[in-house]
């Protein structure tokens, strides 16, 4: 099978949403002639002309409010948002347009758009271009919110995004676009919903998704010649958020060890940490290990990141206190 990168998944599967279904446009900021600011977009107002491919003024207000209305008029748009940092220019149009409006309707009326964002530090972009903010809007009943960890699931979830009938927070990390793996040439999708189990293993089970399920994976191996067999979960997607298949594993190990790149007060990870709790609270053995972020604004400069952000090593600590609790 080939191997091809995170980007050019994304761009495939764009390309091909685009080609089977005339209803699907793209629309943000410098991603037609520039290509988009991490060339996901490059070529595709060639193929498609400007009748598909939409360069918008700096406005991410705008941008979201015009896929909204597009999107209840019929189309299905996908928008891309430069930063995730600049979602929060849009949240009265995701918050309390698009994410409500088919409910509201009775189901009369449905807002099939995705969002597609880029989210996470390690660049040394600073405290306004760096942030993790998938907690705000898996809070939002309505919206979808997806974090793909490889090339593969990128393509394979964002055609079932564009096919959804409903908003979909679509969060690419930018250090995710030169990864590699292998991705079939042929047609394929994954449900959103469905999580994905990346490493077998007996005695821990270890939850992350985005860029950290390549930092937990490590860490696995790492731990292996330890003689600790770790279990890794990606949910990828956290709304919907598949529960069971986290269960499932916590029953094998009885240990959890939960990690993301965003803050630890309010993160994801205490969701599904109460999750698993409300549903495996007699299979576990210790306490769960929550690891993330520290509770301070990104820093700029590249020592004082990786000090805030999880790295391995923290990953293997977090594995080696919950077997000892």
């Amino acid at each position: 099978m080939r191997t091809i990168t995170y980007r050019d998944a994304v761009r495939e599967a764009l390309r091909e949403e685009m080609i089977r279904d005339p209803r699907v446009f793209l629309i943000g900021e410098e991603i037609g002639l520039y290509g988009g600011a991490y060339a996901v977009t490059r070529g595709m107002l060639d193929e498609f002309g400007p009748e598909r491919i939409w360069d918008t003024p700096i406005s991410e207000g705008a941008i979201a409010g015009a896929a909204a209305g597009a999107a209840v008029a019929g189309t299905r748009p996908v928008a891309e948002i430069m930063y995730m940092d600049f979602l929060t220019l849009c949240m009265d149009q995701l918050v309390n347009q698009a994410a409500k409006m088919r409910y509201m309707f009775g189901g009369h009326a449905s807002v099939p758009m995705v969002v597609r964002t880029q989210g996470g530090g390690g660049k040394e972009n600073a405290a306004q271009h760096s942030q993790s903010l998938e907690a705000w809007f898996v809070h939002v009943p309505g919206l979808r919110v997806v974090m793909p960890s490889t090339a593969y699931d990128a393509k394979g979830l964002l055609k079932s995004a564009i096919r959804s009938d409903d908003p979909v927070i679509f969060v690419e990390h930018k250090l995710l676009y030169n990864s590699k793996c292998e991705v079939p040439e042929e047609e394929y999708t994954i449900p959103l919903g469905k999580a994905d189990v990346k490493r077998m293993g007996s005695d821990v089970t270890l939850v992350s998704y985005s860029r950290m399920t390549e930092f937990a994976l490590s860490a696995a191996e790492k731990l292996s010649e330890e003689g600790i067999d770790v279990e890794v979960i990606d949910p990828r997607t956290l709304s919907p958020l598949d529960v069971p298949t986290m269960v499932e594993s916590v029953r094998k190990t009885g240990r959890v060890v939960i990690c993301h790149e965003a803050c630890k007060a309010g993160g994801f990870g205490a969701e599904i940490a109460t999750q698993i709790m409300e549903n495996a609270f007699d299979y576990l053995d210790a306490p769960i290990v929550r690891i993330a972020a520290k509770d301070i604004p990104i820093p700029n400069v590249r020592v004082l990141e990786d000090m805030m952000i999880p790295q391995e090593n923290d990953i293997a600590a977090g594995v080696r206190q919950c077997l000892s609790g």
